[in-house]
């Protein structure tokens, strides 16, 4: 039998140059002559591997390896939230934020909340009490982190140590800026699960969901106002309604998160359900998460949002003025309501979240109520004086040739005729919105491949009908902008009323306030004692007030992405600061007495 195996080996000895082979016990060919031993080694026929008892246990061992790879890697929710706060810190960060939005901004603000929460940087994080059944205490247990109070002595601290968080603790190669769940867990863990672990997805998953931390339980929703605090805080040129529309046009992640995180990270259908997103992002939620945050974190005063600051409501006007196509001589009013109500001062401006009665500033929503109410002192917006300054402003238009005068009827077509085009293209775009994910969850190999199946056909037949109605779907999305309106294409066959005069229909006075008390009209809005129990955004009924005010309600209305209602609080609120003075009663003069 040995020599059937070394026959075909003519080969010489490296040693003696004899050829004469025998093989060993292990299946090594050595040198009957010299005893020298080579590497060639014995062909083994596949059918002896199961003769052996130890080939078929190292073929098992095989088998049991591929189907804990099959599981994917260990991972915890909190985990997939950093993760997922990552992609939207680098999607912003492409769109032309300050990269110190990712590297400390929200990398430090994720610290304090992991240590608020008591996730991790912490004695004993939370994680280790959510254990779902069957997984070992060794499988989940982790050494404790010393953490300093130096990290979090400033919500804006710069990493001196050159920590990025460009990778997080998914697996990834891990530079600081994040932690995993476990706090102190090595990154490096091996990809599979330990074999206690009943299914994929998550370890906590199922303790997640149940967990009452309704203030404190992370969200899809709570990512945006991660990172609108962080652009607070930067005071970067993205006002909050910038910030949804780039979520809506997916130029930030937000949707489908699933289909972000990476490919052996396996997501169960329990994980699903703290994922899934199914509803639009709604403005007045995001923005009181967003103080609720603040609250939570403990984080110091903002920095100043001064007259150079985009937040500052001087700059806000001038942008939305440009949007809507009102004159340039508009910001002059504008300017000067801001100065009388006070809104423009720096400590009113600046978020305080530990401040009394403080609350996250809708910047965007102020200074739209602003141009409302300058709109309001100028042209009243009764249905009645609008129309009569118009019938002048056309008049002199035609008789004389030099700058155009602003004509309000003029403007209001335009308007309504550009509000509807651009109305019917965002609810075409709303009603082909997309909310299943391509990747498919893991519900077992049956139940996935019949997903996949399904998945397939949808698309062929979605194909199929774009085809018949002449349209190509996926055509793409369109570039990043903040503008719903563009009046500076050409060729579009829209009058700009950018350069137009006001001249004629109104002029600066000494006094802002002159001549109000006989045609100004009020919002009819009563103070709240508290921003936390006001339902002003609920009370708006346009049957109640003129059709100028609520077409200019609605327009901003569409520009913003929020309801009429909210707008027409700000604008009771606006109010409220500029006649404050009005409603106080003059202290009456002590007579003086007579001389005796």
């Amino acid at each position: 039998m040995e020599e059937e195996d070394t026959r075909d080996y003519k080969e010489p000895c490296p040693q003696c140059s004899e050829v004469n082979w025998g093989i060993s016990d292990e299946g090594k060919f050595y040198c009957r002559s010299c005893h020298t031993v080579i590497e060639k080694t014995k062909d083994v026929d596949e059918s002896e591997l199961f003769v052996v008892n130890a080939k078929i246990q190292s073929v098992s061992r095989g088998l049991r390896k591929g189907k804990a790879l099959e599981r994917g890697w260990e991972w915890y929710i909190c985990e997939g939230f950093q993760f997922i706060l990552l992609k939207q810190a680098e999607a912003l960060e492409t769109l032309g934020v300050d990269p110190r939005i990712k590297d400390e901004v929200i990398c430090n603000f994720w610290r304090r909340y992991l240590q608020k929460t008591q996730e991790a940087y912490c004695n004993r994080p939370a994680t280790k009490n959510r254990q779902p059944p069957g997984v070992s205490q060794s499988s989940a247990a982790s050494s404790d982190l010393d953490s300093g109070p130096e990290i979090f002595s400033s919500a804006f601290s710069s990493d001196t140590d050159g920590e990025s968080v460009s990778n997080v603790s998914l697996n990834l190669p891990y530079s600081g800026g994040y932690t995993s769940a476990s706090d102190t867990e090595p990154t490096s863990r091996a990809a599979s699960v330990s074999a206690s672990s009943v299914c994929s997805g998550s370890v906590d998953g199922t303790v997640y969901r149940v967990n009452k931390r309704s203030g404190k339980k992370m969200s899809m929703p709570m990512t945006l106002a991660f990172c609108y605090l962080s652009l607070l805080w930067l005071r970067e040129s993205i006002t909050l309604s910038d910030l949804l529309r780039l979520v809506l046009n997916r130029h930030v992640p937000y949707f489908n998160p699933e289909q972000y995180f990476p490919e052996q990270t396996k997501i169960c259908w329990r994980d699903n359900q703290i994922f899934r997103v199914q509803f639009f992002p709604v403005y007045r939620e995001i923005i009181k998460l967003t103080h609720e945050l603040g609250v939570l974190l403990d984080l110091p005063c903002f920095p100043s949002i001064t007259e150079t600051c985009f937040y500052h409501p001087n700059v806000l006007c001038m942008k939305y003025l440009m949007e809507v196509n009102l004159p340039d001589e508009l910001h002059n009013w504008t300017y000067r309501v801001a100065k009388k109500t006070g809104l423009d001062d720096v400590t009113t401006l600046t978020y305080d979240p530990v401040r009394k009665q403080a609350r996250c500033i809708p910047y965007d929503i102020q200074a739209v109520a602003i141009i409302i109410v300058a709109l309001k002192i100028v042209f009243v917006l009764n249905d009645d004086w609008e129309w009569q300054l118009s019938d002048i402003a056309s008049k002199r238009n035609e008789t004389e040739g030099l700058q155009p005068v602003f004509d309000f009827r003029n403007w209001y077509e335009t308007m309504d005729l550009c509000m509807k085009e651009v109305q019917q293209k965002l609810d075409e775009e709303r009603a082909r919105f997309s909310w299943k994910s391509e990747r498919v969850i893991d519900h077992g190999r049956k139940v996935k491949s019949m997903i996949v199946k399904r998945k397939q056909m949808t698309k062929n037949l979605l194909k199929q009908f774009s085809r018949l109605a002449g349209t190509t779907p996926d055509a793409g999305n369109q570039g990043p902008s903040t503008f719903l309106f563009n009046w500076e294409e050409q060729n579009t066959g829209k009058i700009s009323f950018h350069g137009h005069s006001l001249e004629g229909i109104t002029q600066l006075g000494s006094n802002l306030l002159s001549g109000l008390r006989t045609y100004y009209w009020f919002s009819c809005l009563k103070k709240c004692k508290s921003h936390n129990i006001c339902d002003h955004w609920r009370l708006y009924d346009k049957t109640k007030f003129p059709r100028s005010y609520d077409f200019v309600l609605s327009l901003f209305s569409l520009i913003l992405g929020v309801e009429i209602s909210i707008i027409h609080q700000e604008v009771g609120l606006v109010e409220e600061n500029l006649f404050k003075d009005l409603n106080k009663k003059k202290p009456k003069k002590k007579a003086k007495k007579s001389q005796t």
